[in-house]
């Protein structure tokens, strides 16, 4: 479920890591600060790391507000998955002449047809609930049951305030100071560059109105 997150981010055992499993949880969100994240002085890491504490999951809670994620401790997947993400954008900003040369994966035989990005992604997957979910949050988008329903209404809102016309009329209307979208963090990954680049704009311009 999580496999080729940490697989990324060299944890230990990928493979055999079990998000429900209590004490592998703690210690992996301790792994991940500490190793990867680093939000926290090494002084104030002291009650994340106090794992067999029954104050945990409140330290938890502190740790994902002070982070600004969009989950909450209940929400123990999703709220895993966003945290792997963030660490593997810090992984890859520490990296960055490591992973620059990384070629794609060969295309197949129709690499010549414009590919649709939302083939290939899985429903059900926590990865996917995760990405659509913080996107809704961002886009302040009525949460419903059905993900797909929520990523069409999360299209649509971004075909509209990102088109031409949309663009040309905000320019007349408003002054904007230019933002470098490296500079903004996203925190998840939609599993699409162009949905990803999207939602940085978004969060850009909410942020600002």
């Amino acid at each position: 479920m999580f496999r080729r997150k940490l697989t990324a981010l060299d944890y230990h055992n990928p493979s055999g890591f079990d998000c429900k499993d209590e004490t592998q949880f703690r210690n992996c969100i301790v792994w991940l600060e500490d190793q990867k994240i680093r939000h926290y002085k090494i002084e104030e890491r002291g009650n994340l790391r106090n794992i067999p504490s029954s104050e945990w999951p409140k330290a938890f809670q502190k740790y994902l507000q002070d982070l600004n994620c969009p989950f909450e401790v209940q929400e123990r997947q999703e709220a895993m998955d966003w945290l792997l993400g963030l660490a593997v954008r810090y992984e890859y900003g520490d990296n960055v002449e490591k992973y620059k040369n990384v070629q794609p994966l060969a295309s197949n035989s129709n690499s010549d047809k414009p590919a649709d990005p939302l083939l290939n992604l899985d429903s059900n997957s926590p990865d996917f609930k995760a990405g659509v979910t913080a996107l809704a949050n961002i886009l302040k988008i009525q949460r419903h049951d059905d993900y797909l329903v929520m990523l069409k209404a999360i299209r649509i809102l971004i075909q509209d305030r990102l088109s031409p016309e949309a663009i040309a009329k905000a320019s007349q209307n408003k002054e904007g100071i230019p933002v470098a979208l490296d500079k903004h963090i996203l925190g998840f990954d939609t599993g699409d560059a162009t949905l990803n680049e999207a939602a940085q704009i978004l969060r850009c311009c909410t942020s600002r109105s």
